[in-house]
C-alpha cells in the first residue's frame, strides 16, 4: 500500500511517560463544512486489538474516514509498534487506556478539529478500551467498537480448558518474575491450532497474513505473558449501561475470535446502542475481507448522523 500523501506522523507525549507513535490524516475539504456553517472537522481517535499496530490493516478505515471529512489520528499503544515502551510487545488495559486518553485530548486541542465533534474508534480487542472510554468522557460525541471484544472473562472460557490453564500458569510465573525484576516471558501470539500460543485458529493465522504490514514495518508474533491476566479480567460489558454517547457495535455474524453475546449484549444495555452484524467473520471487516467496505459505509453513516451530517448526505451533497 502506498503511502497517504496526507498523512503525518507525529510523536506525542504521555503524561505518564514515553512518546506515542501517531498517524495524522487530516479531513478533506468537503461540502460538508461549509453545510454546517463551520470551518472545523471531528476527529476520530483509532487504535488496534490485541497484538496489532497500526501499520496492520487501520490506514483503509483512516483513508476512507479523512476523505469523508474527519480528521483521523491512528496510534500504535506504548509498548507496541513505533511508539516507546519496554518491555516490548506488553499490553495493560490501565497503560493503553491512557494512550487513548492522550491522543484524545491532543485532538481536541488541534487546529481545524471541532472539540465538540470528538469520536472513538477501536477494532477487536480495542473494543474493551472503546466501551470504557464512552462510559468515562462526557466529551465524546460517539464511539465505535467492531469485531470487538468486551469479556475478557467470556473470551478465556473460549479457550479450550487445558489451553486456557497453562496460559493463566505462564502469565502468573511471568507476573511474579515482573515483581522479582526479571526479564518478561513470551508466547507466541497467534498461532494453528496444533501449537502452543495465545491465540491458536485458522481465522486467526488468515488474519495475520491478510494484515501484515505492506510497508514493511516490523510485526513481532508475541506478547509477554503477564499481559494475559490483564486480558481476563477486564469486563467493561459491565459497564455498557453507563455509555454517554452513541456507540456502534460492529459484530461478525461468524466471528470465531471475540464472543459475540457479550458484544450484542453491550449494544443493547447502552443507552444509545446500536448494533450492526456484519457479514462474515472476524477479519472480514479489514481490507480484502467479505464485507469490508459495507462496514465502512455503515461506520460512516452512523458518524455522519451523529455528527449532525445526515441531512447533508440525505441531499446528496457530500464531496
Amino acid at each position: 500500500m502506498t503511502e497517504h500523501p496526507d498523512r503525518s506522523t507525529h510523536r506525542i507525549q504521555s503524561d505518564s511517560g514515553g512518546q506515542i507513535h501517531t498517524w495524522i490524516y487530516p479531513a478533506a475539504r468537503t461540502t460538508f463544512h461549509a453545510e454546517l456553517g463551520s470551518p472545523l472537522a471531528p476527529a476520530i481517535v483509532m487504535a488496534h486489538g490485541i497484538g496489532g499496530i497500526k501499520a496492520a490493516g487501520l490506514a483503509p478505515f483512516a483513508e476512507a474516514f479523512s476523505a469523508a471529512g474527519y480528521t483521523c489520528l491512528v496510534l500504535d499503544y506504548r509498548h507496541w509498534g513505533d511508539s516507546d515502551g519496554e518491555p516490548r510487545e506488553m499490553l495493560s488495559i490501565r497503560a493503553q487506556l491512557d494512550d487513548y486518553r492522550t491522543v484524545l485530548r491532543h485532538a481536541r486541542a488541534m487546529d481545524g478539529v471541532d472539540p465538540e465533534r470528538i469520536f472513538v474508534w477501536g477494532t477487536s480487542f480495542a473494543g474493551m478500551h472503546v466501551v470504557e472510554l464512552a462510559a468515562s468522557e462526557d466529551y465524546l460525541a460517539g464511539a465505535i467498537a467492531q469485531c470487538p471484544l468486551v469479556d475478557g472473562l467470556a473470551g478465556l472460557v473460549n479457550v479450550p480448558l487445558p489451553r486456557g490453564l497453562r496460559l493463566m500458569r505462564e502469565s502468573a510465573l511471568d507476573r511474579l518474575g515482573a515483581l522479582r525484576g526479571r526479564s518478561p516471558r513470551y508466547l507466541p501470539l497467534i498461532v494453528s491450532e496444533n501449537e502452543f500460543g495465545v491465540i491458536a485458529t485458522d481465522d486467526a493465522l488468515h488474519g495475520l497474513e491478510r494484515l501484515q504490514p505492506a510497508d514493511g514495518t516490523d510485526w513481532p508474533n508475541q506478547i509477554t505473558a503477564r499481559s494475559l491476566l490483564d486480558v481476563t479480567f477486564s469486563r467493561p460489558v459491565r459497564r455498557a449501561g453507563k455509555a454517554r454517547c452513541p456507540l456502534l457495535m460492529v459484530v461478525a455474524e461468524d466471528d470465531t475470535m471475540a464472543p459475540t453475546r457479550p458484544a450484542i449484549r453491550t449494544a443493547a444495555r447502552a443507552p444509545r446502542g446500536e448494533l450492526y452484524r456484519s457479514r462474515g467473520g472476524h477479519y472480514d471487516v479489514y481490507a480484502g475481507g467479505f464485507d469490508h467496505e459495507h462496514v465502512v459505509a455503515v461506520e460512516l453513516a452512523f458518524l455522519d448522523r451523529v455528527s449532525g451530517r445526515l441531512e447533508v448526505v440525505a441531499n446528496g451533497q457530500r464531496g
